[in-house]
C-alpha cells in the first residue's frame, strides 16, 4: 500500500522508494560475507577512469585478486589507463551477474605499481600471457618478468551492492503486483559499505583474499 503521506511531505527521507531501500536489518557481517562471496564469483568486471578532457572511460578487466575489500589487477603499463591514474586516481570497478541481477559497484583510489612489485610473480598466471604477446625480443614475452605487466590496486571508499532475493518468476510477480497496487516492488537488498565499514573490512580481512 502507498504510504499515506501528503503531496508536500515527500521527500528524500520519507519517500518510500527511496527510504526503505536499504538493508537495514542484516548483521553487517553477513552482509560482508555476502559481498566477498558475490565479489569471489566474479572472474571479470568493468574498471572505470576518468579522463581528462572525456569524462568516465571503463573497459573489461579480468580480476587478479580480492584482499579484504581491496582488488588487484594486472594490466599492461603501456595502455591509456595509466595515463588517466597519473591524472587521477579515482576510480570506480562493477560487477554484475546477468543471470540474477546481483551487481557491486565500489568507487575508490587506484594506485599502480611497476614490474618489480613482487605480487605480480604470485598473481601471473599462463592465461595471463593471451594478453600481452612474445614480442620476440626476448624480453616483452608475456610472462611475468614482462616489464609491461604492471598492477593496479584498488582500494574502495564507498562500495554498494544488490542481493536479489527472488527468482525470475518471483520477479515478474512482486513487479507485477507492485504496479497494480501502487507499491514499490520488493526484489532484493540494497546495502553500502561506507568509509569506516571499508577500514574495518581492510584491518579484519586482509588476508581473506580469494
Amino acid at each position: 500500500m502507498p504510504e499515506n503521506l501528503k503531496a508536500e511531505e515527500v521527500n528524500s527521507k520519507t519517500d518510500p522508494s527511496v527510504a526503505k531501500q536499504w538493508d537495514s536489518t542484516t548483521p553487517k557481517e553477513t552482509q560482508i560475507q555476502d559481498f566477498y562471496k558475490f565479489c569471489d564469483s566474479m572472474k571479470v568486471g568493468l574498471l572505470t577512469t576518468i579522463r581528462g578532457g572525456i569524462g568516465p572511460v571503463s573497459r573489461s578487466m579480468a580480476l587478479a585478486k580480492r584482499s579484504g575489500p581491496d582488488f588487484l589487477f594486472l594490466a599492461n603499463a603501456h595502455s591509456n589507463k595509466f595515463t588517466d591514474l597519473e591524472n587521477n586516481k579515482t576510480v570506480q570497478v562493477t560487477f554484475q551477474n546477468s543471470s540474477n541481477q546481483d551487481w557491486v559497484s565500489i568507487t575508490g583510489v587506484a594506485t599502480t605499481a611497476s614490474n618489480s612489485d613482487p605480487r605480480i610473480k604470485e598473481l601471473w598466471s599462463k592465461g595471463t600471457s593471451a594478453w600481452f604477446g612474445d614480442l620476440g625480443d626476448g624480453v616483452h614475452n608475456g610472462s611475468a618478468d614482462d616489464p609491461r605487466m604492471a598492477l593496479i590496486e584498488v582500494q574502495p571508499r564507498y562500495i554498494s551492492y544488490w542481493k536479489t532475493t527472488v527468482g525470475m518468476l518471483g520477479f515478474m510477480k512482486e513487479v507485477g503486483q507492485a504496479s497494480l497496487m501502487g507499491q514499490v516492488a520488493n526484489t532484493g537488498l540494497l546495502r553500502q559499505f561506507v568509509q569506516e565499514d571499508i577500514s574495518k573490512m581492510r584491518s579484519e580481512d586482509a588476508d581473506m583474499s580469494k
